[in-house]
């Protein structure tokens, strides 16, 4: 009888220590996040950072687990949204009306660059711009294609109701411009814009150079996760400033990280370094928290959340353009500060631009 007793005292103690274990395992165990990235010239970078190692490198450094999810690019925001993802690239215009509008409290960890003749109008028979009015214009209506053609026709004294948009998928614009002549103005961004540059009597009449700045390629956080875990943030901009440095230099190492995002991009290497040069890359942390802290930032802003409201991007029932709060750097909020959900956070990038970041 004291045998048995013995033996149950035994078989206890063995399971507590096993769920001691289980339990400390748990509390050890990495966390995973996920982001979620699509192709654009400006966003290739991260799928170098996941087939390099880089990312891991990071990762590992900061104690977390970071899975790269490739996706299309409004499905990538949507996915966001409906937080299947940590974090997700896309433009500013993007999170103001799709996550931030949704009440999805977003940060933006990394303002990689803006886009600096990606985006573009082209026509046909040597158009000029007051030619548009009562023209036909072929874009993915709602997208920054639109913003570009509202802001064009805004500073040349034209107004939407002037020309009349017809609303295409993205991937049939190309093919279905070059190959139907009677269509004159397409709105699209690369590779489709090179691509459209081909056609003989296509040109180009006013591009995102024309507005510098207002088109914002960027990493979007969820604001609760980064609190959550800070690693995070500084594994992503740790690997990101990582690969901006072999870019930014020349060598047989830039030569393979550029070689690989073109081929991933599906696109030649002449190809896809003609495209970052319309692609104004923050190559150096400290050019990307100076014009993050910039006021230039703030005007810039004004416009996209005008177009936005005015469009109803910010929800059918919106009242105001300020429904939706952008706070920045200083702390100085554009819109209702009780509900801010659009971040720009220098913080992170101020830790790389100071060296305060380092890989194991």
């Amino acid at each position: 009888m004291k045998k048995m007793k013995l033996k149950g005292i035994w078989c206890g103690i063995l399971v507590f220590v096993l769920f001691l274990g289980a339990a400390s395992m748990n509390v050890y165990a990495k966390p995973t996040l996920k982001v979620a990235w699509s192709i654009y010239a400006g966003w290739m970078p991260w799928d170098y950072a996941g087939a390099s190692g880089i990312l891991k490198k990071w990762a590992d450094t900061y104690g977390i687990n970071i899975e790269l999810v490739r996706m299309d690019y409004i499905p990538s925001v949507e996915a966001y949204v409906a937080k299947q993802v940590d974090a997700c690239v896309m433009t500013n215009m993007e999170c103001l009306d799709m996550p931030a509008a949704s009440g999805i409290d977003s940060t933006a960890l990394i303002v990689g660059d803006y886009s600096n003749g990606n985006d573009a109008i082209l026509v046909r028979d040597d158009l000029k711009i007051k030619d548009l009015k009562g023209k036909s214009i072929s874009l993915v209506e709602l997208s920054v294609s639109h913003y570009l053609v509202a802001r064009c026709l805004e500073m040349n004294g034209l107004k939407e109701k002037d020309v009349k948009l017809v609303n295409t998928s993205d991937s049939d614009i190309g093919p279905i411009f070059v190959s139907n002549k009677s269509q004159k103005v397409v709105v699209t961004w690369n590779p489709i814009v090179m691509e459209i540059e081909q056609t003989p009597g296509v040109s180009k009449i006013f591009t995102s150079a024309d507005i510098p700045g207002e088109i914002l390629d960027l990493m979007i956080v969820n604001t609760g996760k980064l609190k959550a875990h800070p690693e995070f943030g500084k594994a992503l901009v740790g690997a990101w400033y990582e690969i901006m440095g072999i870019m930014s230099e020349k060598g047989a190492e830039t030569d393979k990280a550029l070689s690989f995002m073109a081929k991933s991009a599906e696109c030649s290497l002449t190809e896809y370094k003609a495209q970052l040069k319309t692609t104004a890359m923050f190559y150096e942390a400290k050019d990307a928290v100076k014009f993050t802290e910039s006021a230039e930032i703030k005007k810039k802003m004004d416009f996209v959340r005008q177009f936005c409201f005015s469009h109803q991007l910010l929800g059918e029932n919106a009242k105001s353009v300020d429904v939706v709060g952008i706070q920045y750097p200083d702390g100085s909020v554009q819109g209702d500060p009780k509900s801010v959900t659009f971040r720009f956070d220098t913080t992170y990038m101020k830790m790389a631009a100071e060296g305060k970041l380092k890989a194991k």
